[in-house]
């Protein structure tokens, strides 16, 4: 079919760090958008963001499939406990854990580069995860 695109998140999601659609894809490729980003998270209990997003200009949504979550603000955190929960937030640094072993989707506009973080070979780092102590 011309201008369809089928797949399954989380064997798809595996192969970017998450991101099933944003500015990153390739031009030819119908996922890309510089208008939309989407990414479905699976995280371990414990995982954490590597660090906080900073000085972010978009708006974003987390919605909560499975598990527990906590997005941080500087203002304080929110905990999604219910299938269903989200949470919106626009222009606001920020940075995540999973409570429990999560599956989250989050939707984040307009998709522009310069927010990904990157090691010193290139390379997106994973979540931290707890430590085994």
């Amino acid at each position: 079919m011309k201008n369809v695109y089928t797949g399954k998140a989380g064997p798809d999601a595996a192969t970017d760090h998450g991101w099933l659609l944003g500015h990153f894809k390739p031009e030819d490729d119908l996922r890309h958008s510089t208008e939309v980003e989407i990414k479905w998270g699976v995280h371990r209990k414990g995982d954490r963001r590597a660090e906080w997003t900073t000085d972010d200009k978009r708006t974003a949504l987390l919605v909560l499939i499975s598990g527990r979550f906590v997005l941080e603000f500087p203002d304080g955190d929110v905990e999604l406990a219910e299938q269903g929960d989200y949470v919106l937030w626009h222009q606001v640094d920020h940075s995540w854990r999973a409570e429990e072993e999560s599956t989250v989707m989050t939707v984040r506009w307009p998709s522009v580069p310069g927010h990904k973080i990157v090691t010193a070979d290139g390379r997106e780092p994973e979540p931290r995860s707890p430590d085994p102590r």
